[in-house]
């Protein structure tokens, strides 16, 4: 049955949140209108169970700001479908995480932003980082298993190879890394966002991390803006022949829930543009298997799935298979899916013909939960001079390598691509 094609949900059960954080594409900070009831909440488990759904990530928000959300958490998995959480980890203590374990979570993801004074920044408060790894620290004693997350920006990417050594040392397994994109709170301070050629610099040193990380244990998993047929792309998605990008996922295998009950096929796509329907009106198999906005992606593979190309991506070899990448990095760049500036291939491509590519915006968002403005995107030669207000370039000569690190080379075999 068709409703089965989807086995993962992420769920933000509460738009509460006791961070402020700069990046913030929910804009998270007070309660939703109209949030669902524990009643209503109890009942999209069952549904969720119902349509095949196998794990349940709760976001916020912060999730554990809501009075019931254990309950939810112990109804996930007495339904049989495994129970995560993504947290920012301020105000987790020891006798929490002990709750969490009784209720059935089985894996939690913290968010770590940068450095701690960046990190804190970043997070709007002082103190996130020193409590993202005070939870950490309550997770690994009551036997939860935990890793990070990370996104990079002009902010966080110097210190990209520190952030992995004190996460390392915290005892993560592993560490999910993503590209800061222009939604929400990210859309008022673009600033910070990596320009599309900055990826240039960016991707040997992720690889080069990525490569001591597996060496030490650590699996550093790629979300879906990082990436795309540059020469370390199969290295890291997994290392073999077929972990490469095969295209945006939204409503084929992935689900996501705000917390008034509007469904998407993705749970950080734009909800304006994206939400399939309601739960309160609609059941959730009806909304995956009748809505358009779930079921666009399902053309992949056919002279339809590359219909909404645009721009390089429309040229690219890689269209059929690539279909633009993420759909939520392209949307909320240019407010259409179908041409993904922040893609490693693409980089590339344009540094051989001498032209680099430079996004600003041209119309701000509106200032809702998962909103976008607008960019434009120009082309310009590669050696062009930076703009002068843009004090926050990033380049290679910017990471901050530690010293241990400094006579260790890029192994050759991860600079492979086809």
């Amino acid at each position: 049955m068709t409703y089965r094609r989807i086995s993962y949900a992420v769920w933000e059960i509460t738009l509460k949140c006791n961070l402020a954080c700069q990046h913030c594409g929910s804009r998270a900070g007070h309660t939703r209108a109209k949030e669902l009831s524990t009643e209503e909440a109890l009942d999209l488990v069952s549904q969720m169970a119902e349509v095949g759904i196998t794990e349940v990530t709760l976001i916020g928000g912060e999730a554990f700001l809501r009075p019931d959300w254990l309950e939810i958490a112990q109804a996930v998995t007495q339904a049989g479908m495994l129970c995560g959480m993504t947290t920012g980890g301020y105000g987790i203590t020891l006798e929490t995480a002990r709750r969490m374990k009784e209720a059935g979570i089985q894996v939690v993801s913290v968010s770590v932003d940068g450095l701690e004074a960046t990190h804190d920044r970043i997070r709007g408060r002082q103190g996130s980082w020193q409590w993202a790894f005070k939870t950490m620290s309550h997770l690994k004693e009551v036997g939860i298993s935990f890793g990070c997350n990370t996104q990079i920006n002009r902010l966080s990417a110097p210190e990209f190879p520190r952030i992995y050594e004190h996460l390392r040392d915290a005892g993560v397994f592993a560490w999910q890394i993503q590209l800061t994109v222009p939604m929400g709170n990210a859309a008022d301070n673009s600033e910070i966002l990596l320009q599309p050629y900055e990826l240039l610099d960016v991707y040997p040193m992720i690889a080069r991390v990525a490569q001591r990380a597996k060496r030490e244990g650590v699996r550093v998993q790629p979300g879906n803006n990082i990436g795309y047929y540059g020469p370390y792309e199969r290295f890291l998605r997994g290392g073999d022949a077929w972990t490469f990008w095969q295209g945006c996922s939204a409503g084929l295998s992935a689900l996501g829930i705000e917390a008034d009950g509007a469904i998407k096929g993705c749970p950080s796509l734009p909800t304006s543009a994206y939400t399939g329907g309601n739960i309160r009106d609609r059941s959730l198999r009806s909304i995956i298997e009748e809505t358009e906005e779930l079921r666009f992606n399902l053309g992949a593979g056919t002279p339809k799935g590359t219909e909404h190309l645009w721009g390089f991506c429309k040229t690219c070899e890689f269209a059929e298979l690539c279909r633009g990448g993420c759909s939520w990095t392209a949307h909320v760049f240019f407010d259409k899916r179908g041409n993904n500036p922040y893609c490693h291939h693409r980089a590339l491509t344009q540094q051989k013909q001498g032209i680099r590519e430079r996004v600003f915006l041209k119309h701000r968002a509106e200032g809702n939960p998962f909103d976008n403005g607008e960019f434009s995107l120009v082309e310009e030669v590669i050696n062009a001079p930076w703009p002068e207000n843009d004090s926050l370039h990033f380049t290679a000569d910017s990471i901050q390598w530690p010293d241990s690190w400094q006579q260790e080379p890029l192994l050759p075999s991860l600079i492979v691509l086809n």
